[in-house]
């Protein structure tokens, strides 16, 4: 007969005890939340951003630890070609770990104002400038 009116006591004293643990696992819920599940969407959220920006000229680190500049990407693939040093592979768009430096517009600009410039002047030293110094050259020969 005690071992019921104890039990009896244990049953009438847990509804207190009940509404505490569905508190505790609330708690538990909310931490579990903002300590792994948000900082996780977010920092996927930055990577699918970054994924986004690629473009053509950026210098990206890959999966595997291979460095290259982007030469080509193809949206409709999700692919991306990579240049390691004139070796041109083609990767997943999912296989850049990290955009190492954005290239930018006007470095793109400038690059064929430098070509052309350096074409001019070598057109301009290899062509003799006058007829004297092409009969020297001829004479030297």
């Amino acid at each position: 007969m005690e071992n019921l009116n104890t039990f009896v006591l244990a049953t009438n004293s847990g509804a207190g005890s009940s509404v505490m643990m569905i508190v505790m696992l609330a708690v538990l819920f909310g931490f579990t939340y903002f300590t792994m599940i948000k900082p996780q969407k977010k920092q996927q959220q930055e990577r699918q951003d970054m994924m986004s920006k690629l473009q053509k000229g950026d210098s990206v680190e890959m999966v595997n630890g291979l460095r290259g500049k982007i030469d080509s990407i193809n949206d409709a693939d999700k692919t991306v070609v990579l240049d390691a040093d004139g070796i041109y592979l083609t990767f997943s768009r999912l296989a850049v770990r990290t955009v190492l430096k954005k290239a930018d517009a006007a470095q793109a600009s400038e690059a064929p104002v430098k070509e052309e410039a350096a074409e001019a002047e070598n057109k301009e030293t290899a062509a003799p400038v006058d007829k004297a110094d092409a009969d020297s050259a001829e004479d030297e020969k």
